[in-house]
């Protein structure tokens, strides 16, 4: 992370309405000084910087938003465009060294947020959301009240944020083209306020709710006029937000517990030269708080000459911004409300603004499965679980930056939404030739040769490509010969509709047959089987029809013919991550991997993680890496948080004693 710092010089990318509020408190900052405007309107910014220069020729103005990002003299960077160009904007600018504060929403969706914060976290630079009322006093004074008990326990906040305004069609907030409407302009603060409260009780700095509800009003122009959200947290609390374009409210927090009420009557704008004030209400009577003024704009940007080494501030961090992004996510979904550039069809362009690549830094590393003529990454990213194409593409973009270039999926996967996901970010990038797509199909109860014909007929269309790299059989029908599959495989494989092929959740003994039978008949082989492998040793699997190969006569096969194994759940399911005898909540976790045996290995992935400085996580991956036949492992992260840690296992290199003792053969 970068240094504390005494002096920040700062940047203005965007100089509309709320830059000019920033602007207008930069001069109240004990550290920041304004150097730098940047917009595509040449003459605005120069009008900009000329109201606020307090010098002839102190601030400079570029004429674009990479000629401020490559500005030396500039330290950090304040982002006030419209809401789809924050992400893009943000990245660029950390990229070239800068410090952010970017405008709220960070990101329209939890998926640029990820990439957002995932580009701070690389940079080692200073990320925030501009939640600026975040740093006033009587918020920080309000959060106090809750912790030491002055209302008892909270049971309920009300918070809203929501103002009437008779705006042509054009204009931002009514232009669903970028992402206009209340729920992404002003509704994050009244659900931030709600987090911010509900963290507070438990004495945390935030907290996630368990629900939401919501309703609201979609106009004609596409965006959402008015809306409001019924949040419940796990601690029993609830929350009523409220935000809209074309609804008046009373833009107040109201907390109220079990002995009495807090009420902020102005908590998103108080005034800097006057006094604001908290009303403290009890059984006894109603007190008066007076909190001293305050700028909050400049209270921000002094964050960050305090917490550059961090990266984030204590009063809006990273993963604060992410909750809030996935609850808008959630309150948008509930009323229905989806902009046109976020369909499934759409071209959903790079985080970055650039095509991925992979970057300098990857660890990633290849190897080759029989039939295909390319380096396959050794880590398959897993296609199951992705919400959206907005959520897709940032992880599978996140991921080729990381060198990865293998994507799993299959013909059930998401009713075949998966697939369409896939295919739609592959087309999108136009990166065919360069991934290695493995498809899976013949799932029970459709698990014949007819079956396979038909569903990589459907599997190609939705993929928008002519062929698979891999094809895998999901599961063995051991009622059919296996002639008849080898057969057809080998078919669809001499039309060209398949590279290579091979099985997934079949026993040892079948695959071996559909070998002979192919090199007696003179047929394409099995090119890799694809059944569950890790540290952890397998009790049972998880759902039916599914096979392992974890036990020690399994192994050693492996080792002996050099079976190439794609395995799944190779970190047994989260076992490593939160695995506790104590804990037998998760059934399916206690039922296939709870025993003595297993708990002595995550004992000792334990110790030689903290040996390591890695995680347990990444040593199981690391185990899995470190076999002597050739293993490709898949894993299936939901955030781009889970592909970082789960990838540290690329950086631990085993020895053959350290293998060993993991699997308590030494």
């Amino acid at each position: 992370m970068a240094e504390a710092l005494q002096h920040v010089r700062w940047g203005i990318v965007g100089p509309g309405g709320i830059a000019h509020r920033f602007a207008e408190q930069l001069p109240h900052s004990a550290t920041g000084r304004l150097v730098a405007v940047a917009s595509r309107d040449a003459e605005r910014a120069r009008a900009f910087a000329a109201e606020f220069e307090s010098e002839p020729g102190g601030i400079r103005i570029h004429e674009s938003y990479d000629a401020l990002f490559a500005d030396p003299d500039v330290d950090a960077v304040y982002i006030s465009t419209v809401h789809t160009q924050h992400v893009r904007l943000t990245i660029q600018a950390l990229d070239a060294g800068k410090h952010v504060v970017c405008e709220k929403p960070l990101s329209i969706d939890h998926a640029g947020a990820m990439a957002v914060v995932e580009a701070a976290r690389r940079n080692g630079r200073y990320l925030a959301e501009a939640y600026m009322y975040r740093f006033h006093p009587q918020i920080v004074r309000l959060a106090e009240l809750i912790a030491d008990g002055a209302i008892g326990e909270v049971q309920h906040v009300d918070a809203s944020f929501a103002f009437r305004a008779d705006l042509p069609a054009e204009h931002r907030l009514m232009n669903p083209e970028l992402a206009g409407g209340g729920i992404l302009d002003v509704g994050g603060y009244p659900v931030s306020a709600a987090r911010w409260v509900a963290g507070a009780a438990i004495g945390e700095r935030f907290a996630d709710p368990v629900s939401l509800t919501a309703k609201g009003e979609v106009g004609d122009t596409g965006v959402d006029e008015w809306a409001t959200a019924s949040l419940v947290f796990a601690s029993g609390i609830t929350a009523h937000v409220t935000c809209g374009v074309r609804l008046e409210d009373d833009n107040r927090i109201v907390v109220a517990g079990s002995k009495g009420r807090i009420v902020v009557p102005q908590p998103w704008i108080p005034s800097p030269t006057e006094p604001s004030y908290l009303e403290l209400s009890r059984t006894d009577g109603t007190e008066t708080i007076s909190i001293e003024p305050a700028w909050q704009y400049a209270l921000q940007a002094d964050a960050v000459a305090e917490y550059a080494a961090q990266g984030q501030s204590p009063n809006i961090g990273w993963a604060d911004s992410l909750g809030n992004a996935r609850v808008l996510d959630q309150w948008r979904a509930a009323i229905g409300l989806e902009y046109p550039f976020e369909a499934a069809t759409a071209n959903i362009p790079p985080a970055s603004g650039h095509a991925p690549r992979t970057r300098a830094d990857a660890t990633m590393r290849y190897g080759r499965i029989p039939g295909l003529d390319k380096d396959v990454s050794r880590l398959v990213m897993g296609v199951d679980n992705q919400t959206t194409l907005g959520h897709a593409s940032a992880m599978f973009d996140d991921f080729v930056e990381r060198g990865g270039n293998a994507f799993d999926t299959a013909y059930i996967y998401g009713g075949g939404s998966m697939e369409r996901l896939l295919g739609q970010w592959v087309v999108n990038r136009g990166l065919r030739d360069d991934v290695v797509i493995i498809g899976k199909g013949a799932h029970t109860p459709h698990c014949d040769p007819e079956s396979i014909v038909r569903q990589l007929d459907e599997t190609l269309e939705r993929l928008q490509t002519d062929h698979l790299d891999l094809y895998l059989m999901h599961r063995d029908n051991e009622q059919i010969p296996v002639g008849e599959f080898v057969d057809v495989l080998d078919e669809q494989t001499r039309a060209g509709r398949i590279r290579a092929f091979g099985g997934s959740n079949w026993s040892i003994q079948r695959y071996e047959e559909a070998l002979a039978y192919a090199d007696a008949n003179g047929k394409q082989r099995f090119s890799a089987l694809s059944d569950h492998f890790g540290l952890a040793h397998a009790l049972d699997v998880p759902w039916a029809g599914c096979r392992h190969v974890t036990d020690v006569e399994d192994r050693e096969w492996l080792e002996r013919t050099g079976t190439t194994l794609l395995p799944w759940s190779s970190q047994a399911r989260g076992f490593f991550a939160r695995a506790d005898r104590a804990d037998t909540s998760d059934a399916e976790l206690v039922r296939c991997y709870y025993s003595d045996d297993n708990f002595e290995r995550l004992a000792r992935a334990r110790q030689l993680a903290a040996e390591l400085g890695v995680a347990p996580t990444a040593i199981a991956l690391a185990y899995v890496l470190a076999q002597t036949f050739p293993t490709f492992p898949l894993f299936g992260p939901r955030s781009i948080e889970e592909t970082r840690t789960s990838m540290a296992g690329l950086d631990v290199t085993l020895t053959d004693e350290q293998v060993r003792w993991l699997d308590l053969r030494a």
